[in-house]
């Protein structure tokens, strides 16, 4: 199955660049930047990587981005990924990328939008990866800060296919971004927003209803409402679900545990996605590895969950169409 795995073409849907900073090109940017890391070496950054929850998380997380303030740095960070998407046959990716983490640092938007922009480029002629890249707002934040990312967006609207939202999920329901995004589709971008990972079902209906999102990311806690899973199976809505991250945030207490192939075999659109790779353990290759042997997944679900991210990407049809697995 491991083969099977490694050599089927596949697309990510579900990957925050800054999740995919490494430790070694962490410590790297790090000096360039004369930046102080909380941790002394490599080593030390790993056995950090040990979480609780999801704010567990963020808070390490956000120490990590601390380093990242040029334009070549996000160039890195981004081409680092893609060389790693490129081992694991993946063809397209869209990637996310926290802004105000950045911004609110005093970088500025346009070194971080160029820089991962070129090196997408980049990915596409050198590697023959596609990309679109999405803007994720950071729910933990103000709505007037959302709009003032907005307006940068805007003024890149070409390299940006969707906007967002992530992080803490807990008290920051999507209903507080309804006008934002309202304002984010007027200018033209599709919608996606993190729901149903920590926060409950009732944060999905409001993500589909108030955002108007194309697909939701995480979705797992659907489950949790019958009515919902049948709406999301009705209407095919994907849900870009990341098994390694789940059971490294105790959403789940281990793979064995997950509900994927529940959700799976009623007829739910569902993906599988790394998230945030550097620090759960395994990028794409590997969540589909792992979840595959804790569920016993057959070669016809794996087609079915590869066959569903090309579905569920941003890609026009006639692109989906030659990707289609047999």
């Amino acid at each position: 199955m491991k083969k099977i795995i490694k050599n089927l073409p596949k697309a990510e849907l579900h990957i925050h660049i800054e999740g995919s900073l490494e430790p070694e090109l962490m410590v790297k940017i790090a000096k360039r930047n004369h930046k102080k890391l909380p941790f002394n070496s490599v080593e030390e950054a790993k056995q950090a990587y040990q979480f609780n929850d999801l704010q567990s998380f963020l808070d390490i997380y956000y120490q990590g981005t601390n380093v990242l303030c040029t334009e070549e740095d996000f160039y890195d960070l981004t081409w680092n990924y893609l060389q790693k998407a490129k081992e694991q046959n993946i063809c397209h990716t869209e990637i996310f990328f926290d802004p105000q983490t950045h911004t609110h640092r005093g970088v500025p938007f346009a070194a971080i939008i160029t820089g991962i922009s070129e090196a997408l480029k980049a990915g596409k002629e050198q590697l023959g990866i596609s990309s679109y890249l999405i803007l994720c707002f950071l729910r933990d934040l103000s709505l007037e800060s959302a709009f003032a990312t907005l307006e940068n967006a805007i003024k890149y609207g070409d390299k940006i296919k969707a906007i967002g939202l992530d992080s803490a999920e807990k008290n920051n329901p999507p209903s507080k971004f309804k006008s934002v995004f309202e304002k984010g589709r007027a200018a033209g971008f599709l919608t996606v927003a993190h729901a149903g990972e920590e926060g409950s079902s009732d944060y999905i209906w409001q993500a589909i209803n108030l955002l108007k999102v194309s697909r939701i990311d995480h979705g797992v806690r659907c489950i949790d409402d019958p009515k919902l899973v049948e709406y999301l199976a009705k209407m095919q809505i994907p849900l870009t679900v990341c098994p390694l991250s789940n059971v490294k945030l105790k959403v789940f207490n281990s793979l064995e545990e997950h509900n994927l192939k529940i959700l799976l075999d009623q007829g739910l659109c569902i993906t599988i996605n790394s998230d945030d790779p550097a620090y759960f353990d395994g990028y794409l290759n590997e969540n589909f590895i792992g979840i595959s042997q804790a569920l016993n997944l057959t070669e016809t679900d794996l087609k079915k969950l590869i066959n569903n991210s090309f579905k569920a990407s941003f890609l026009d049809p006639r692109d989906k169409e030659k990707l289609y697995l047999n």
